[in-house]
């Protein structure tokens, strides 16, 4: 059996260079294997050197008899113009780091961040106007993309770490670009933290403690917007009356769990702004975000994603033939027919062998019912709530007859007498990833 491992992101620098050597120490004996995770930016003409020097860091404390393994991953990309590259190195780090753990079995990744790394996180989200989750600062431990962050220093002043460093006479690197004033972070280390630290000595403490209250208050707030959501949300989307009836700042927080959960990613605060504004009014309404649109449509919100590209009519699929069950993929008309076996309630499937597909022109008529008057779709679909999007797709028809229509479903003329083999039909569209 392979020997458990945990990881630590190692630049070289002080604080990973200290934190390596602390999880080195412990994990001696215990018959833990610790991989030094190191990623090669190659922004600084240093970069070459740095990771030579934790190489060989960990090459000797390697010939002493501790269970490090010293890992690198070069990255081969560059921001982008424009691109803040304080961002970028970031996510580009954070990537990488969680593939090299876990291509090496790690799925814990520890991280030096310390209580002065804290404060400065809360000072600079502020600054940029963030709200309460930005406030929060960063968490100590968070379970993300298969793999566990956890920062076990971040409570520890950074006093802590240098005595460390110093008792145990540790070689680090020193990062150059830690002067460069071009980078926010560098700018209030700079500038503003030895003038705040001076005018109130306990700020680096206050500060990271305002985190973990504002990451308490996040808590509760995810906590509510869960309550919430079981009651102005379900599958079909996010039911405007009931959620109007909530107060602003409840409309405000579970509009936005909803809008994460139905897209994956969290809303910017502009869009969530004129959500609060604009969803009040009446009519179908669509605000474009992200990889699709919100739809607002009879008091229900939403998320549609991606949108089928426009094809011209004469190279949609005219013609289907139809004669088991299954998937029939019409990439002319943007989706794919689902044909599903039923005992009752379908149209029969000796209908479906020759079949004509059709776009709308007018004219024509659905029955919804046995015994229900032929209406036009345009009633049919305003009597059965069915918003404009859900309606594209190809009219079927069989021998002249209309037998399906997408958002409406089987015509009741060409319903199956009990006992005949039938199927019912559902149009299900494509959307662009």
């Amino acid at each position: 059996m392979d020997a458990p491992r945990v990881a630590v992101a190692y630049s070289g620098g002080r604080d990973s260079t200290a934190l390596l050597h602390a999880t080195l120490k412990a994990a001696a004996g215990q018959g833990i294997e610790v991989l030094a995770l190191h990623v090669n930016h190659g922004l600084s003409r240093h970069a070459d050197a740095w990771q030579r020097h934790a190489q060989s860091q960990c090459e000797r404390w390697a010939a002493r008899g501790l269970p490090v393994r010293f890992l690198v991953v070069r990255l081969d990309t560059r921001p982008a113009a424009g691109d803040s590259v304080e961002a970028w190195a970031r996510q580009a780090r954070y990537r990488a780091l969680r593939d090299l753990a876990l291509q090496h079995g790690a799925t814990l990744v520890l991280l030096a961040h310390h209580r002065r790394d804290q404060a400065e996180t809360l000072l600079l989200q502020a600054l940029r106007g963030a709200g309460l989750a930005g406030l929060s600062g960063m968490p100590q431990a968070v379970q993300r993309d298969g793999v566990t962050w956890m920062r076990p220093w971040l409570a520890l002043p950074r006093e802590q770490i240098e005595a460390y460093v110093r008792r145990h006479r540790l070689a680090h690197v020193d990062d150059d670009s830690n002067a460069d004033a071009r980078f926010a972070r560098n700018r209030l280390r700079l500038a503003v933290w030895p003038a705040l630290i001076e005018a109130f000595p306990q700020a680096e403490a206050s500060l990271a403690e305002s985190a973990a209250w504002a990451q308490e208050a996040t808590a509760c707030l995810n906590e509510l917007a869960e309550l919430d959501l079981l009651a102005v949300a379900d599958d079909a989307g996010l039911h405007l009356r009931a959620w109007s009836a909530l107060s602003t700042p409840r409309r405000s927080n579970v509009l936005r769990a909803w809008l994460r959960t139905s897209s994956g990613h969290a809303a910017p605060a502009t869009l969530v702004a004129r959500l609060l504004r604009e969803l009040g009014g009446s009519g179908a309404a669509a605000w474009p975000w992200g990889e699709g649109e919100l739809k607002r449509y009879r008091g229900l919100l939403r998320y549609v994603r991606g949108a089928r590209p426009a094809v011209a009519v004469d190279e949609r699929e005219s013609a289907l033939s139809i004669r088991r069950a299954g998937l029939h993929t019409l990439p002319g008309w943007g989706g794919v027919l689902k044909v599903s076996r039923v005992k009752e309630g379908g149209v029969p499937l000796a209908w479906l062998a020759h079949l004509e597909l059709k776009a709308r022109t007018g004219g024509e008529r659905f029955q919804a019912g046995i015994g229900r008057p032929p209406r036009s779709l345009k009633k049919q679909f305003q009597a059965a709530a069915v918003p404009a999007w859900e309606r594209d797709g190809p009219l079927v028809y069989s021998g002249g007859q209309l037998v399906y229509v997408p958002g409406l479903g089987i015509d009741a003329r060409v319903i199956a007498l009990p006992g005949q083999p039938q199927v019912t039909l559902r149009w299900l569209p494509l959307t662009s990833s």
